[in-house]
């Protein structure tokens, strides 16, 4: 099976955040899975560090390494992922979650998330 983290479960996992919920948390250590982060989720963290919005030891280089190091492949956006993103009704505003959703979408994956706005999207949400 394959799965897209959202940013706020990639932070959570690595940070062993208690709000990640034990579902989550048995599905990325699955090694049958493959799990998938996205470049988006790295700019969206580094501008909520350089905001203070968000705290990350490590900040944006950190984030990357970790996500390396615990074997998840990074995409990259590319052009199908903005078209499918053109495409999406205007439900969330959040401009990151709407490219992890067209990512979704276009990669067919499941997508690791608690935001209950992205079940309006046709996308599969586990939590």
């Amino acid at each position: 099976m394959k799965y897209l983290l959202d940013t706020h479960t990639l932070i959570w996992f690595f940070n062993g955040d208690l709000d990640l919920s034990e579902n989550a948390r048995q599905i990325i250590l699955d090694t049958n899975n493959q799990k998938f982060a996205s470049i988006a989720s790295v700019w969206e963290l580094s501008i909520k560090v350089s905001l203070n919005k968000l705290k990350f030891d490590g900040k944006a280089k950190g984030f990357l390494d970790l996500i390396y190091k615990n074997g998840f492949k990074l995409l990259n956006v590319n052009q199908d992922y903005i078209f499918k993103l053109e495409q999406l009704e205007n439900f969330h505003k959040d401009p990151f979650d709407r490219m992890l959703i067209a990512t979704t979408i276009s990669e067919n994956m499941k997508l690791i998330t608690r935001d209950e706005n992205i079940h309006l999207y046709p996308v599969e949400c586990v939590w």
